[in-house]
């Protein structure tokens, strides 16, 4: 009998992590879904996830204090027995002009999209490294690679992770796991419910496929990396951007 792969996906009560758990949950996998304050969107997709048949549970964790995200891998081993995959998808957002930004909301902008993914990485890697198995996926943004204006810290901290993701795939490959990122584009999902109508559309209009992308689009490339086609993959940054950024 096949053993059942598990996935937890943090950040994932809403946007591209609730749209990732839907796709994995749909490919086989029991999924964690992890959320900080939206108990009731990451209940409601548990909820619509279990209706369907599939195995999934909600995990409440702030990711950038590390006792709470400890608390929270060691949960999830407790219920599913083994965890096979790690989507470090949370994080947020911060516009407006440098000069503006308060030495505190720079730190919680890092302290989620940066320590967030060291917190995660570094609870679930001793039982990878054991079982010399394991996959993780960082979710980026194109701005970690291009940088955008007005939003430096979001941009910093997305490089950051980048940076993060590949020099983590030199130390853990020795020992079987990947480590390889997403860096989506403009994706149409609550974090750029912002940007106006004239926006969006000057950016579909810059972007080579001349559309916004999904959270599927992203979703879609996340399970890929964790598929068995993505073996002899890591320290790569898959790009779903529809070429705004090449």
């Amino acid at each position: 009998m096949t053993r059942q792969k598990s996935v937890l996906i943090t950040g994932a009560s809403r946007g591209i992590g609730a749209e990732t758990a839907r796709v994995f949950a749909a490919a086989g996998y029991a999924v964690a879904v992890n959320y900080h304050r939206s108990e009731a969107a990451a209940l409601a997709l548990v909820d619509e996830l279990t209706a369907a048949g599939h195995t999934a549970l909600a995990v409440k964790a702030d990711v950038s204090d590390a006792a709470q995200v400890r608390n929270m891998v060691d949960n999830v081993l407790e219920i599913f027995c083994q965890l096979d995959i790690l989507v470090c998808n949370a994080g947020i957002s911060w516009e407006g002009l440098l000069t503006e930004m308060t030495e505190e909301e720079w730190r919680r902008v890092f302290a989620v999209n940066v320590d967030g993914v060291f917190h995660c990485c570094a609870a679930v890697l001793p039982r990878f490294i054991h079982g010399k198995a394991g996959k993780i996926i960082t979710v980026s943004s194109m701005w970690g690679q291009a940088g955008a204006s007005c939003e430096v810290a979001y941009s910093a901290a997305k490089a950051a992770v980048i940076g993060f993701s590949k020099a983590l795939a030199k130390e853990v490959g020795p020992s079987g796991i990947t480590v390889n990122c997403v860096a989506p584009g403009v994706i149409d999902t609550e974090m750029n419910a912002h940007l106006s109508p004239r926006d969006l559309n000057a950016l579909r209009e810059e972007t080579p496929l001349e559309r916004i992308g999904t959270a599927r689009d992203v979703a879609e490339s996340i399970l890929f990396l964790a598929s068995e086609g993505a073996d002899f993959l890591t320290g790569q940054v898959l790009c779903p951007n529809g070429g705004l950024v090449v």
